[in-house]
């Protein structure tokens, strides 16, 4: 069996959930985007923690399959100052206050003028919403909707301190050898600004993965990838063609941080290999879970399934986007996430790993007929009787189904044993010369 699993027995999860949450409280007050200094000095506080990660720079007007990366956006100040002087939006005092990737302005404008460039969430009038305009030129403000209502009639003062030029569009990139040249793919969006769960959750959860297994041996090679939501994938598997077909499995990191249930949606091929690793893992749980098909609109597993590559990739969540209150809003913000949510996320990613790394087909050596287990030991052995009795029908199933046709992950989910437990048994069956290896599932 492979590291993984040890690892993870000797982890101390809400030891490592406090570390990462002080990670994200650390990267919270950046303003980061598509692309600019704060995805870049994100990546730089990641690589802290994460050795031999790259940061990669792909220029402005790349053409990357239908997309053409655009200008770089950085921004320095921002406000609006009511007739009176006072700052009434202020870019210090929010980074979400900003319509990210406004371009440059200075200006004096009337309420009138100014109104149809303000976004708020009459629904929820006490949050800041967060708004884009990454391939439009635009500009904008976004405020509470109860600070829009005391907005009074006169001249507005209007700054945007920003610049919309010629630069890179960057991502970080590790990879860790395994035995096989085949790889896991990690990929986190890393371009929100101060948006706890919806962001910051998945980038520390994959940050601490990557430092977890940069010492462990591994089967199979786990590359991370730290990218701007949507196009990031794009230009990442663009820059990466010829790569592709290494990708054996992958998983989309975010909202990992908050108290909700996992979700699961599903790769485009929907009964991958992941696909089933995913759902053994939360099956064992005993908690309730959510598994979603996969549709072409949500995170970058929509990018990763495309019709030409169709990667195995799916998205392990807690909360969907669309299922936690806060989401694309200022309430999205350090209250929301949980340091107990993020160790049990990072904990069930590895556990999902280590069924990845030790899943395989076997042969029964002695396929006529049930094998006599006690005169080699592996029948009443020592131990709880419960735990004796459990390892010894995991060990007649896999003798059963260990065909060359059935994998440990099936035979795990057919038996309703944990895949630990069957890869257990496997592994004495092995010792005792009772199976043989017949084939590794590498996708």
């Amino acid at each position: 069996m492979y590291g993984i699993r040890n690892l993870r027995e000797k982890l101390d999860a809400g030891a490592l959930g406090r570390q990462m949450y002080e990670l994200l409280e650390r990267l919270y007050p950046i303003c980061r985007s598509i692309t600019g200094e704060g995805f870049r000095e994100t990546q730089r506080i990641v690589a802290e923690h994460v050795r031999g990660l790259e940061l990669r720079g792909v220029p402005s007007g790349t053409q990357c399959f239908d997309w053409i990366v655009p200008k770089e956006w950085n921004i320095r100040d921002a406000y609006v100052k009511a007739p009176s002087g006072e700052k009434v939006i202020d870019f210090r005092k929010s980074n979400l206050h900003v319509l990210n990737y406004s371009v440059p302005v200075r200006a004096k404008l009337t309420l009138a003028e100014l109104d149809k460039h303000l976004y708020t969430l009459p629904e929820q009038p006490s949050w800041i919403p967060y708004r884009t305009s990454y391939y439009k030129e635009d500009w904008g403000f976004c405020l509470a909707h109860d600070d829009y209502r005391k907005l009074e009639d006169g001249v507005y003062e209007v700054v945007i301190d920003s610049t919309l030029e010629d630069g890179d569009l960057n991502y970080g990139e590790c990879l860790l050898l395994g035995e096989s040249s085949r790889e896991v793919l990690l990929s986190c969006h890393a371009c929100h600004p101060s948006l706890c769960n919806d962001n910051l959750s998945g980038i520390v959860v994959s940050t601490f993965l990557a430092k977890l297994l940069a010492d462990t041996p591994t089967r199979y090679s786990h590359r991370f990838v730290w990218i701007p939501g949507g196009i990031g994938s794009v230009v990442w598997m663009s820059q990466n063609q010829e790569r592709l077909w290494r990708i054996a499995h992958g998983l989309v990191l975010t909202c990992l941080g908050d108290p909700g249930n996992f979700t699961y949606k599903k790769s485009r091929r929907g009964d991958a290999e992941i696909d089933r690793a995913v759902q053994n893992v939360l099956r064992q749980t005993g908690d309730d879970f959510a598994v979603l098909e996969f549709s072409p609109y949500g995170y970058d597993e929509r990018n990763y399934g495309s019709q030409k590559f169709d990667l195995p990739v799916g998205s392990l969540t807690r909360s969907t986007h669309e299922g936690f209150a806060g989401y694309h809003s200022s309430a999205d913000d350090l209250s929301l996430v949980r340091p107990e949510a993020l160790g049990d996320s990072l904990l069930t990613y590895l556990a999902v790993l280590d069924v990845l790394e030790n899943n395989g087909r076997y042969r029964n050596r002695i396929p006529e007929a049930e094998p006599q287990l006690g005169r080699r030991g592996l029948y009443g052995m020592q131990g709880g009787l419960q735990k004796r009795e459990r390892l010894e029908m995991a060990l007649l199933w896999v003798m059963n189904f260990s065909d060359g046709e059935h994998s440990l992950l099936e035979i795990s989910d057919r038996s309703g044993y944990s895949f630990e437990l069957i890869s257990d048994a496997a592994g004495k069956l092995l010792e005792h010369g009772l199976l043989e290896r017949w084939e590794r599932d590498d996708g």
